[in-house]
């Protein structure tokens, strides 16, 4: 039985679309695609990927596919399924429909983990980070708590205000007043070690990976967009504290 073009290049940018929105990098979303459409008999699939978009189009189709992608995430369980998924489809062991089952359920699949514990993780790793910079034991729960209390103002103003720079900056900001009064009340004895520790959870460290990755592999718009977009991250965590200095 002969499968429509259509369908295969709606199983490619599934793929695609779900990879770059929970973390994949640029290249492997290509090649994930390439390989998907090679495994339904088009060996030359053409994909042009950045972090806000993908255009696909198979080589006897007239038509050119785009998607959208206004909001990317870190989920790389998923990524891993649309890896496991790919494989098996070049081995033949999935049909087109089976592929696309699959692929819409990994699609509409909730996050892994809820909310409160991915702020009680939060907290644990801002407190670890905190003994791995050498602070003092006696930080390791102001950090806990500094770290949870601002992992919970990115996540509610990320929902209010829909531009990441300024949940990050509102966040930071929260962990460097939080800090500031636990060591002025004598709960807190190192500010510093506190707020370096309590901030860890917001730095961008997949977002750099994936940057110089892709610059690496040759993809020069979308490593130096993520890279751009690492940096402003990073300055709205750095000017979140800077205000609570200049304050205080």
């Amino acid at each position: 039985m002969t499968v429509s073009s259509t369908k295969i290049s709606d199983i490619c940018l599934i793929a695609g679309k779900i990879m770059l929105v929970n973390g994949g990098e640029t290249y492997r979303v290509e090649d994930t695609m390439s390989r998907i459409a090679k495994a339904f008999g088009y060996a030359n699939a053409h994909s042009f990927v950045t972090p806000t978009g993908i255009i696909f189009a198979l080589e006897d189709s007239e038509a050119t596919k785009f998607v959208r992608i206004s909001e990317r995430t870190v989920n790389l369980e998923k990524v891993t399924l649309v890896n496991s998924i790919s494989r098996q489809i070049a081995e033949g062991t999935l049909s087109v429909e089976e592929a696309i089952q699959h692929l819409d359920e990994i699609d509409n699949t909730p996050h892994s983990y809820s909310i409160p514990l991915r702020i009680i993780a939060s907290g644990l790793v801002s407190a670890c980070f905190l003994i791995m910079f050498l602070g003092q034991w006696k930080d390791f729960v102001p950090a806990f708590i500094a770290g949870s209390i601002g992992f919970t103002c990115f996540i509610y103003f990320h929902k209010v205000i829909k531009i990441q720079f300024f949940a990050e900056f509102l966040a930071s900001f929260v962990i460097g007043t939080l800090a500031y009064w636990m060591v002025h009340l004598g709960v807190g004895a190192q500010m510093d070690k506190i707020i370096i520790g309590s901030v860890m959870p917001l730095v961008p460290g997949l977002l750099i990976t994936n940057a110089v990755r892709d610059l690496m592999a040759g993809h020069l718009v979308s490593g130096l967009s993520k890279g751009a977009e690492a940096f402003l991250t990073a300055f709205a965590i750095g000017s979140g504290v800077a205000v609570v200095f200049t304050i205080y």
